[in-house]
């Protein structure tokens, strides 16, 4: 009895690392899959995407299309963020080289925010910063894809992608 026990554990132990993954190797795998991948957008999300395309427009921009792989990026970094509590662009070789490979996409930016409540007022805040509103304004860029998640305190953290293809 004790040698089967001992061989149930062990291949326990050996089902678990072969089969566990983080939530990278999921995007990784959801990314590489499919040409797009299915998401559904929160309000806020929807807000965010009909805010800056309008910007765009008023300056005589083209419209961005959404685009779920890129988005599928943007939660990657906002799942990290608030796990970390950090509000950066780390890792973002990684989420440019994915989008490169699967999105196809030639150029790539990102803003990232913290503690916003509304829409209006993140977008208004990369708006009043040059460097996220050239990401905004950059009429190069052809699509985006957006992430928002709350903390545990309820406080909106915010990751907007901008690809080129």
């Amino acid at each position: 009895m004790k040698n089967f026990t001992h061989k149930i554990l062990i291949l326990t132990l050996v089902s678990t690392f072969l089969f566990s993954c983080s939530s990278d190797d999921n995007e990784v795998i959801n990314l590489s899959e499919k040409s797009d991948i299915a998401l559904s957008y929160t309000n806020i999300e929807h807000e965010i995407f009909a805010l800056i395309n309008d910007h765009r427009i008023s300056k005589g921009l083209p419209k961005l299309d959404v685009y779920n792989i890129v988005s599928g990026e943007a939660i990657t970094h906002t799942d990290y963020m608030v796990e970390t509590g950090d509000v950066s662009h780390a890792n973002f070789g990684v989420r440019h080289q994915n989008l490169v490979t699967y999105a196809s996409a030639r150029s790539v930016s990102e803003n990232v925010a913290y503690g916003f409540s509304s829409a209006e007022a993140v977008v208004n805040a990369w708006l009043n910063s040059d460097g996220h509103r050239l990401n905004i304004e950059n009429a190069s860029f052809t699509d985006f894809g957006i992430s928002t998640k709350r903390n545990d305190e309820g406080r909106y953290y915010f990751t907007n992608i901008f690809i080129k293809r």
